[in-house]
């Protein structure tokens, strides 16, 4: 029954992936790449420029997000402070305010620092809607970790922070594997922020240009060229989440389901 039921989840999941895939090289005349060519040669189509907009804004917000939820999950697992909990709950609580409803503050708050219309501006408002989740993970993967490894490396001589650099940050590995891939996932297929945060079409995403060719060609929407803009942009998904699929389901396993 269980195998029945997980089969019948992946094939409901599957089957819009597999759909554009198949749409995606499917032509006139045939099958063939003429979609994919006009993706990549269209004026408005996927270019370096957007790719490397994508990549950077992901590589940033992971990047980011890795750092912030590792200082605060070892804060929040391994040390005592007045107000930890209280602040540990108003982390969590970052969670039921819906982000669409804060955008405009933040395009603002942007605006007042410099980083309106920017890449930079951008991933740090992404690195903070996904800190809730991110700390809440790496917390309970440091509480996972047995004590006693921490204690004998501060008696050898180790200080909090190499301790964590040497002993910890090797033991909560899958942890620190489900949290970048989380972020990368968010950030890399990001299309509401992007498009409020986002002026200039020279720092648009790969997500936003794919979805500006449906307007961008007076109402005539190709969809063979958009599906195949849906698969390029998926199969980095599929591949990173095949090869690190082993340590995401050990991180959940061993942190996130705990306390």
């Amino acid at each position: 029954m269980r195998r029945l039921t997980g089969a019948a989840l992946a094939i409901l999941f599957l089957f819009p992936l597999a759909w554009s895939a198949f749409a995606s090289v499917r032509t006139p005349s045939g099958f063939g790449l003429e979609n994919y060519a006009r993706l990549f040669t269209a004026d408005n189509g996927i270019h370096f420029e957007q790719a490397f907009n994508s990549v950077a804004v992901s590589v940033l917000t992971v990047g980011g997000t890795l750092v912030v939820s590792t200082l605060g999950g070892y804060a929040f697992g391994r040390f005592t402070f007045p107000g930890r909990d209280a602040l540990f709950l108003l982390t969590l609580a970052i969670l039921m305010v819906p982000y669409a409803t804060i955008l405009i503050a933040l395009y603002v708050l942007l605006g007042w620092i410099g980083l309106q219309d920017s890449l930079i501006g951008l991933s740090l408002v992404l690195i903070m809607f996904q800190l809730p989740f991110s700390v809440f993970m790496m917390r309970n993967s440091f509480e996972a970790v047995p004590k006693e490894l921490e204690e004998a490396a501060l008696l050898d001589g180790c200080g909090s922070f190499r301790a964590l650099i040497r002993i910890m940050l090797p033991a909560v590995k899958p942890g620190l594997i489900t949290v970048g891939l989380f972020a990368f996932l968010t950030s890399w297929s990001e299309f509401f922020a992007p498009l409020i945060l986002l002026n200039s079409t020279d720092k648009f995403t790969m997500m936003l240009t794919v979805v500006n060719m449906r307007t961008a060609t007076f109402g005539a929407i190709d969809y063979a060229a958009l599906e195949a803009g849906v698969t390029f942009m998926a199969v980095p998904c599929l591949v990173l989440f095949l090869v690190l699929q082993r340590s995401y389901v050990r991180g959940f396993m061993s942190g996130a389901l705990r306390g």
